[in-house]
């Protein structure tokens, strides 16, 4: 009979964790990059709205040969003139279009809107002129400002929205412990010093945008409340579990499903519905709107933000109702 040394179950406990670990720590990174880099490879364009101008059968002929090259992108329809093609790019309803009008095709492009989606129209139009003999001028009807030609700004939101969302609900909690009203204070007023501190930076340190700092402060502003007072207030009902559990989703899901560099119509149709409807998206929605359509496409965003605010609010001061309640409930003790 042999017996097991307490050396020997030692080794064996250690090689289970260090096993556990390893391959639990293993899946984690596996979804990591599933969720930060799937969507970006299965990205492309989308039921993206074009506008057409010219002979009456000109907008199926283009939709039908869009259909056969590129099933599921673009979604064409006829305008009266080449006015009204813009105006319906300044007001979001389509993301570009192209005018048959003249002898040589003229392409209508937002690069505000979207470089990536401005860049694939420019092509898609340029091969189409070339299809028929013809050459494609392209217009920019809602161009980027000259300081940020490629969009970096506006489109690097999404990870300081979400750090400028978690980090006060931490540090206003530790350094202000058992202060919930001087709490919620310091969580709205950087909610509103964060926007305007962001807008500060992009309109005067990077050249991001050239309109007025008020709204895109806002748009900030409500993007950061968005994420810090729902997750404050997760906090105040469910401890330190329910804020985890709620910042790792947004870290995690949020950031990468966000869009904001792309837009939306660029992602997989399932992750763009998800992530337009977490803070991170809505907010670079709602930013790029104000930022250079003067609001027109915002408003399911502006929408969004604010019933998560209204959700942040709610959790908060129904907390210690709930707190108290899950703390008698525990201390209950079992019956048998």
């Amino acid at each position: 009979m042999t017996t097991q040394t307490p050396s020997s179950g030692s080794h064996r406990k250690h090689a289970a964790v260090w096993a556990g670990l390893t391959t639990g720590l293993s899946v984690i990174l596996l979804a990591l990059l599933m969720l930060f880099i799937s969507p970006s490879l299965h990205s492309g364009p989308r039921d993206l709205g074009l506008g057409v101008v010219g002979p009456q059968d000109r907008a199926a002929s283009v939709a039908e040969t869009l259909e056969d090259q590129s099933p599921g992108a673009f979604a064409v329809q006829s305008y009266e003139s080449t006015e009204d093609l813009e105006q319906g790019i300044r007001k979001r309803e389509i993301v570009g279009g192209f005018d048959f009008t003249d002898p040589d095709m003229t392409v209508y492009v937002a690069s505000a809107g979207s470089t990536a989606v401005s860049g694939t129209v420019s092509n898609v139009g340029a091969t189409m002129a070339g299809s028929m003999g013809q050459t494609a001028e392209i217009v920019d009807v809602v161009p980027l400002p000259p300081g940020d030609p490629t969009g970096v700004g506006i489109g690097g939101l999404a990870f300081p929205l979400v750090f400028g969302g978690i980090v006060p609900a931490v540090a206003f909690r530790s350094m202000l412990s058992g202060q919930r009203w001087w709490i919620f204070a310091g969580l709205t007023g950087f909610s509103v010093a964060g926007g305007f501190v962001v807008a500060a930076v992009l309109k005067y340190l990077f050249g991001s945008i050239e309109g007025p700092l008020v709204p895109v402060a806002a748009g900030v502003a409500l993007g950061i409340a968005a994420l810090a007072l729902p997750l404050a207030g997760l906090n105040e009902c469910f401890g330190t579990k329910g804020f985890t559990i709620a910042a790792m989703s947004m870290m995690f899901v949020g950031n990468p499903f966000a869009g904001i560099s792309t837009s939306a119509q660029w992602l997989p149709a399932g992750v763009a519905m998800i992530g337009q409807l977490l803070p991170p998206g809505a907010a670079g929605t709602l930013v790029r709107s104000v930022a250079y359509f003067d609001g027109a496409g915002g408003g399911a965003a502006a929408l969004t933000l604010g019933v998560w605010v209204l959700a942040g609010i709610v959790l908060w001061f129904s907390g210690p109702r709930i707190s108290a309640a899950r703390t008698r409930k525990e201390a209950i003790p079992a019956t048998v």
